[in-house]
């Protein structure tokens, strides 16, 4: 039987080699090839201007000297791995990879749990998002600020130090001292002990000089001790008139009180007697007191408590991780929080049914089902934190900024600081690609699992 039909038509069921042809020109969505292409073709140039020139370009550059004259090989990355400066830059850009992400998520994800259960959650969610609206520029702005070292203008500082004085007293008068001709002998440590021992009904002055103006302006005029029989008495005061026009160690009328003032009795290296200055200077010691030196104990003029040197060597990339977590975590929450809504209730309903309490639900149940979710949020913020750059320029000051050094500011600073070469910072830029890649493949494989499902 005939296979064509007249006029050389294919048979019904038959595919004919034009119509082979003509389906290789299109794509499996069954658009032509080359429609694909024109409509592909600014997408693709400007990827190739923006993206593959920049990456071939930094790979060839990395190859020469300063100069970009000289081919230098591999020198340039010899000389990366030997920098201290790029071996902290690393080692820094390490510890962001891990803690930065880890905490941002575990926050995001406490929250998105945490406000599913209260009325307010949505309120409290806006607020956790909101910073995610400023730049990064604001906000290193903003936590320069934050990490101030002086209580007065630092928010961090000024919270530590209230709550350091709740539980510590204070110096009266930091930085005060008497006089090298007050009779007084400074000892080790910073406390001073009279020269003369203590008579009990003869009052005994201490005078003081260099007490901070702020510190006496609101005090009482002080006033001279009176004998006391059996009792050591005398007069802590600031031994300075307006224009010194006093006499020296000697109670002048205006001159102002020290009060709280701890005085200490000692015989023999042992404290017997201890006391504190009144509001008018005045102080009284019982009789065992007699005979003793009296000693102005360092805890009297010690300077106060600053807080903490959170821009310091030591707490500067801590510092800064703290304030990208305070910005990302309402990232973190609101796509976890997302995820969250669709994890089946009738799972969580049947968990607590078996007898799971919440932690269980929580760690079982919750926590396995977002898993998902959760991978998205902490690969984003990993690729997110290896390109860190304007948060630790802003926020490092000069005295720390080389122990703050993450890689994309150690680029920047060689390829365009003082010492300029574009050779090392594209030395620099091919290895950041590199500590990019793995992260990146990691998430197109997620993507390809995803989409299969």
């Amino acid at each position: 039987m005939s296979t064509a039909t007249a006029g050389g038509a294919a048979a019904p069921g038959r595919v004919t080699p034009a119509q082979v042809k003509d389906k290789k020109k299109k794509s499996i969505t069954g658009t032509r090839l080359w429609v694909a292409g024109i409509f592909l073709l600014p997408a693709l140039v400007l990827l190739g201007a923006l993206v593959v020139y920049p990456i071939g370009y930094s790979v060839y550059r990395s190859l020469f000297d300063a100069s970009g004259d000289g081919f230098v090989g591999l020198d340039n990355y010899r000389e990366m791995f030997s920098d201290d400066a790029t071996m902290t830059a690393i080692k820094n850009n390490i510890v962001w990879v891990i803690v930065a992400p880890s905490v941002a998520t575990a926050l995001g994800l406490i929250f998105a749990v945490l406000t599913e259960r209260v009325r307010w959650g949505t309120a409290f969610k806006l607020i956790v998002f909101m910073p995610m609206a400023i730049s990064m520029l604001a906000a290193g702005i903003i936590f320069r600020l934050v990490y101030e070292a002086d209580p007065d203008r630092g928010v961090a500082n000024a919270v530590w130090v209230s709550v350091h004085d709740t539980f510590n007293e204070s110096p009266p008068f930091p930085g005060a001292h008497p006089r090298p001709d007050a009779g007084m002998t400074e000892s080790s440590g910073g406390a001073f002990t009279t020269e003369a021992t203590a008579k009990a009904g003869t009052p005994l002055s201490l005078p003081l000089v260099a007490a901070k103006r702020d510190d006496v302006s609101g005090a009482q005029d002080a006033k001279a001790a009176k004998p006391e029989a059996g009792k050591v008495t005398g007069t802590v005061w600031f031994d300075f008139t307006k224009g010194d026009r006093g006499e020296h160690n000697v109670l002048d009328k205006g001159e102002k009180a020290l009060a709280d003032v701890k005085i200490e009795a000692v015989k023999n290296g042992k404290v017997v007697a201890t006391t504190t200055s009144r509001a008018d200077g005045t102080y009284t010691l019982p009789a065992k007191a007699e005979g003793a030196q009296l000693r102005l104990p360092a805890r009297n003029f010690g300077e106060p408590y600053n807080g903490v040197d959170w821009l310091g060597p030591s707490l500067v990339t801590p510092a800064i991780i703290g304030s990208y977590v305070w910005i990302w975590a309402g990232f973190a929450m609101v796509l976890i929080a997302a995820g969250l809504a669709g994890v089946p209730r009738e799972l969580l309903e049947a968990a607590r049914m078996d007898g799971a309490n919440e932690w269980q639900v929580f760690r079982r149940v919750t926590v396995p089902l977002l898993a998902p979710v959760l991978s998205v949020v902490l690969v984003t913020l990993m690729i997110n934190v290896l390109k860190i750059f304007d948060l630790v320029y802003i926020i490092a000051p000069g005295a720390s900024q080389d122990e703050a050094k993450v890689l994309a500011l150690q680029l920047y600073q060689s390829s365009f600081g003082t010492d300029v070469n574009q050779g090392l910072g594209s030395a620099i830029a091919v290895f950041l690609l590199v500590f990019v890649l793995p992260v990146m493949f990691f998430n197109i494989r997620r993507i390809r699992r995803e989409s299969r499902r």
